[in-house]
Order: structure tokens, then sequence, then C-alpha cells
């Protein structure tokens, strides 16, 4: 751990010192100011939420009466809590966290109005005596077992799906949701950009520089983990790829890849691949603080300047997303982004564009809040419009034979002027003497 850091967010029970801040970047002369701010969700904030999501079910669902919440992450996001349980939504009663574990913990944290403990679903079930016809749940989230075990209690004859309703909820951040999100973004930048230089040493393994760099990110703010949406998706850190090793098939839905520790954990690194002269370093990894994420990715050339090849092939992936980044404005159409950017790559340069060989993703960008992976996606298939204060993580990278992974990814928040990067400026390929 670096121990000359005046760039902490400094924790303090329940409150946040925030840092004043000029232009994304930190340096010995930031001044840390006495501005607190409440890492638990306002009552108001939950309420808004609440009423949004109303509005959300309504508008797609005109007769709906019910849904049910199961997810930790949506507890977190609609309750300020994630305990075992579940958030029950009437769509004209009261809404009620049912929480089985732990009670006191939800009431300590938790600005939610009704909390009720619970010792099993036949337990709240005596506070339903009549249920509609039909509750939505989180269908993309809901075991089949954990299904039946609450339908024993709670026989409602449809079940239907709220996923996109809740993602389409999320997926447009608060001011309060944002003041975390552009802090993550800046000790992201910071951890990237002014750390990982003097982490990186000839001999080192991957493994060994991707726990070094886990010790710091939490050690500049970083809550610990980064979360995914991803069916049974896991995540410790990122990507963290010497050269080559940046091109090794992956089942992640990334561009990038890496050897991974083997075949029962194919991330945080390689214990074998080390570092030498020559290496191209490809990071992609999150950042989150108090639950809000950034991602970026950053590339680091090892004792020896790239080619002109690689510089050319890289600084392209940074038009392009300097180029989408202008067009995250609110009314933009994900989908008409994707073909714009795609149908007008110049000849040949699609061949590995987004990944390597044949395992290219069909994105160039993703949403980004309490997991990694949230809605809109530049994609096809993404026709609503963009909203103001939408979160968006943009990955234009190229795969090179022999070499690895070039690119870039950035964070930026949908304004009227087109996306506001908070996760630094540098363009990448930082060479390391």
């Amino acid at each position: 751990m670096l121990s000359n850091k005046p760039y902490y967010l400094f924790l303090s029970g329940n409150l946040l010192n925030q840092m004043t801040i000029s232009m994304g970047t930190i340096d010995k002369s930031t001044t840390f100011v006495k501005k607190s701010m409440n890492t638990i969700t306002p009552a108001t904030e939950l309420n808004h939420r609440l009423t949004r999501f109303k509005q959300n079910m309504t508008h797609d669902y005109g007769d709906w009466q019910m849904v049910v919440v199961f997810g930790k992450i949506n507890l977190l996001y609609f309750t300020g809590t994630m305990q075992e349980g579940m958030l029950v939504i009437e769509r004209e009663g009261e809404s009620v966290l049912w929480v089985r574990r732990s009670i006191e913990r939800a009431r300590l944290e938790s600005a939610f109005a009704r909390i009720e403990p619970m010792d099993s679903y036949k337990t709240a079930a005596s506070h339903y005596p009549v249920l509609p016809q039909t509750v939505y749940i989180e269908a993309e989230l809901i075991p089949l077992a954990m299904l039946e075990r609450f339908t024993k209690y709670f026989p409602f004859s449809n079940i239907r799906s709220a996923d996109k309703q809740i993602a389409k909820t999320r997926s447009v951040k608060s001011v309060w949701e944002l003041e975390f999100v552009r802090q993550s973004g800046i000790l992201h930048a910071h951890v990237l950009e002014n750390v990982v230089p003097q982490l990186l040493t000839e001999g080192m393994s991957e493994t060994e520089l991707a726990t070094a760099l886990y010790a710091e990110m939490v050690g500049n703010g970083h809550m610990g983990a980064a979360r995914f949406a991803m069916f049974d998706t896991e995540m410790i850190l990122g990507h963290v790829a010497f050269g080559e090793s940046a091109l090794y098939p992956t089942s992640f839905n990334g561009p990038g890849g890496n050897y991974g520790m083997g075949a029962a954990l194919p991330t945080l690194g390689s214990r074998h691949r080390k570092l030498k002269g020559g290496d191209l370093v490809f990071i992609d990894v999150a950042f989150a603080v108090n639950g809000y994420h950034t991602d970026k990715t950053m590339t680091y050339c090892f004792k020896a300047k790239p080619t002109q090849h690689v510089m050319d092939e890289h600084l392209f992936c940074v038009e392009i997303q300097d180029k989408i980044a202008g067009m995250l404005v609110p009314g933009a159409i994900p989908s008409e982004i994707y073909k714009t950017i795609t149908e007008n790559l110049p000849k040949g340069f699609e061949q590995n564009f987004m990944g390597f060989g044949k395992r290219s993703v069909k994105f160039l960008g993703h949403g980004i809040g309490l997991t990694v992976d949230e809605t809109p996606v530049i994609a096809k298939g993404f026709d609503e419009p963009l909203d103001e204060n939408m979160v968006i993580a943009l990955e234009p990278k190229k795969g090179i034979e022999g070499i690895g992974m070039v690119g870039i990814e950035n964070t930026f928040i949908v304004t009227p002027v087109g996306g506001e990067c908070i996760t630094g400026h540098h363009r990448g390929l930082l060479f390391i003497e």
C-alpha cells in the first residue's frame, strides 16, 4: 500500500467527507471539506424511486396490483438495505419490507417507511387475505424452488415479469445517486492513472498485480465488490492481463479476456504469466462507492514504446469513444448510435473489433449503477431514447494478434450537451519506463 495518499475518501460511521475537485483530477493541493454525506438512502429518495417504479408499471401494465421484490440489489435500491426477505409493493396499499434476517440491521440502516419481521412466507401471507390474480416478480432472478416456496403461501394464478420496469426505473440516476457515481469516478481515475504505474514491476505475475491493485482500490475508497446482474456471474476485480493474455477466451460477455487462475476461477489473473519488457498491460476493472459503480479500462506500455500500428488502432478506438460520447444526449436512440458507429468503420477495422477472432461482443457500451451491467446498452434492439442522468460506460476495444487488447473504457453521464466523462481523461497506452 502506498503511504503518502492525500486522496482518500474518508469514512466515519455513516458520513462521507467529500473532496473538492477540479476537472475530475486529484493532486496534493487537494483540500478536504467537512461537508458530510449520509450514506443512508433518504426517505424522500426511496419514495421517489417507488413512485417512478409504480408509474412505469402502470404505463406497461395498466391493471397491475402487486409486485414482490426478492433480489438484494433491488431491495437495496427500493429500501436502502440488503436483508433476506421481500418487498411487497401494492398499487394502492402500503408497501412493506418483510425481513427474515436481520430485522435489527434493516431498521438501523433503512429509512423505508414500513419494515416488518417475517419468520417465513407463511407469516407474511397472513397479512394478505385477499390476493390479486397476478403477481409481478424478478423473473430473470428468482429460482424455481424459491418461487415454489413463495407460492405455497401466496397462491397467485399468474406470474409475470417486472424486470424491465425495475431496470428502467434504476437506469435514470437521481442527484443523490450521481454524487456517489462521481466520487467513484474520481477515485477510479486516480487509482488507474496514478497508482497502477507505481505497482508495475518486471517479473511480477498477473495475480500479484491484481491483488496489489485490489488492496489499493479498497484503500482508496472502493467498497470491495463488483456486482453484476448477469446470471451466475462472479467477478472479484475484473480483467488484469499482460500481452496475449487479454485475447484468451472467456465466458464473460466483454471484449477482453484473461487466463485467470484456471478453470475453477477464470478471473483475477494468472500466477504464471509474468510481466516483461515490451508487454502491453490491460486493466479493465470496476470501482464502487456506496454501491454505485464506474467502469474504466486503461492500457500501459511496459518498458517499450508501442509500434505505430498498435498506436493507430488504439487511438481510433479512443476516437470512437469520443464520437459516441458526443451522442449521449437525451432523446438519442442507443440502437441508432450503435448502427452509426458500426456501419461507418474503416474497411478491415471491424476484424477483431470489440473482441478477438469470433468472440467479438455485440455492443459498444452499457448502463452502469448498482450493478456493472445495467440498461440501456449501446447495441441493436435498444430502441428506447436515452434520458438525462443515465450513466453509461463506453468501451471500444480491439484485439491485436500477438500483442493483446488495445482501446479504452470510461464512464459517462448523459447530459443535454453530450456524455460527461467522470473517470478521467487519459487516452491510454500510458508508457511505463
